[in-house]
């Protein structure tokens, strides 16, 4: 809980919404009414799943950007592009395999699972 702001947390809130979509809403309705619902119910999981995991993750992505000598996401491109790190392409394959592995476990963890495993 950051200061001056009282319980219940953003992503408490968030999680309340969430559940009272899934609950009260979409077993109520069908249609395009309950689609939407659905639709919402995801979106408020990704803002969960962003709010728990979103600093670690970005931590963990400046630490590896850092380790590359570049500053963010715009100037690791355009080292790609360059060739500037032909000599490291071990650890940029490494970084970006790291940053689409967040990315989906924030935007649908399933998409991590091997189709076969479902």
């Amino acid at each position: 809980m950051a200061a001056p702001h009282d319980p219940p947390t953003a992503a408490e809130l968030v999680e309340a919404v969430r559940e009272w979509l899934e609950r009260d809403v979409m077993t109520s309705t069908e249609g395009r009414l309950q689609f939407h619902a659905r639709v919402a119910v995801n979106v408020l999981a990704m803002v969960e799943r962003e709010l728990a995991l979103g600093p670690e993750q970005s931590d963990a992505h400046q630490d590896r950007l850092d380790a590359l000598g570049v500053a963010d996401d715009v100037e690791l491109a355009a080292a790609i592009r360059s060739g500037r790190l032909d000599d490291r392409l071990a650890m940029v394959r490494e970084l970006v395999r790291a940053s689409v592995v967040d990315k989906l476990t924030v935007a649908n963890p399933r998409y991590l699972v091997d189709p076969a495993e479902r």
